[in-house]
């Protein structure tokens, strides 16, 4: 097996670069589509299948191996208790900055996992839901730090996966609406006791304030964390908004409507400083201190492609 380099410096993962990544698939057939993975990819990310064939497809064939090692270990507890096997998710953590496609990661990883041999249920779960509403976010003066750790409500995010996590049957949780830009009154999502449930948000890997016992990350059993340069970051979500002004800012029940008559160079204005002032302040302080948790770090550079994979050693 050929690693990215031997570092004189001590580093706690095996560094792969992508064509020593990429055989690691080992015999795992690609079971996505082109027209499968259209319906995956993120607004403005071009993922190919190429991509999902060296990349993803290497990184479900592990998380399989340590689903089937987890559900062991269960069984081996169960025993020696003299129990009945309980059946407990397993859960799958992908943290990372705005823009950087932990979505389209999150929803690849979820067609995968789910195409299996022993076909397990999968649950996608982002901490979207968890945003404080609009009207308590505005009453508490925080607006502009949606997406910062205290425009969440934590201590249910916390009690939902913790619940998800125990085997409760069902779980329910809030649903969030990305035109409205709030939480959506009177919907829930269900969660049933899932073979692996994958949760994504920026924050999921945080340790949380002083004084907090338990933390969103000790309920996760395997963690990634999607990194790129914050130049590339910027310029994706740059990107991103460019092409939302031309979609959904344009249908009036969007909260961002009235972006949608910006002119190009206002929009790019406009997106800029909500980088600098909002999303590249809350990379810098809360999302990017949080990487070196992660179990694997996926490192993108431009076109969102994928340069190396960086695996935590046991």
């Amino acid at each position: 097996m050929t690693i990215l380099h031997e570092s004189t410096t001590f580093t706690p993962y095996v560094e792969f670069a992508r064509d020593a990544w990429a055989g690691l698939r080992a015999a795992t057939p690609l079971t996505l589509t082109e027209a499968d993975l259209a319906e995956l990819r993120g607004i403005n990310e071009e993922v190919s299948l190429t991509e999902v064939a060296e990349i993803y497809l290497p990184l479900s064939r592990l998380l399989n191996l340590h689903v089937a090692a987890a559900q062991s270990l269960y069984q081996v507890m169960d025993t020696f208790l003299g129990q009945p096997a309980a059946k407990v998710p397993y859960v799958i953590g992908i943290a990372g900055s705005v823009a950087v496609g932990k979505s389209t990661t999150a929803r690849i990883l979820q067609a995968l996992l789910s195409r299996w041999p022993d076909h397990p249920r999968v649950d996608l779960v982002t901490t979207d839901g968890f945003l404080c509403s609009n009207r308590d976010l505005e009453t508490r003066g925080i607006m502009h730090r949606k997406g910062f750790p205290e425009s969440y409500d934590v201590k249910r995010l916390v009690r939902f996966v913790a619940d998800v996590k125990s085997g409760v049957s069902p779980v329910t949780g809030p649903v969030y609406s990305h035109l409205s830009y709030d939480i959506v009154p009177d919907q829930l999502q269900t969660v049933d006791r899932p073979d692996i449930m994958i949760l994504e948000g920026l924050n999921i890997l945080q340790t949380g304030r002083e004084g907090d016992r338990t933390f969103l990350s000790d309920f996760i059993d395997f963690a990634i964390y999607v990194s790129a340069e914050e130049y590339d970051l910027e310029q994706w979500y740059v990107e991103r908004f460019l092409r939302l002004r031309e979609t959904s800012f344009q249908n009036p029940k969007s909260y961002f409507h009235h972006y949608g008559s910006l002119s190009i160079e206002e929009a790019v204005e406009v997106a800029r400083g909500i980088w600098r002032d909002i999303n590249g302040v809350n990379l810098r302080e809360n999302i990017l201190p949080t990487r070196g948790r992660a179990d694997l770090i996926i490192d993108k550079g431009a076109q969102h492609i994928v340069d190396q994979v960086r695996l935590r050693k046991l």
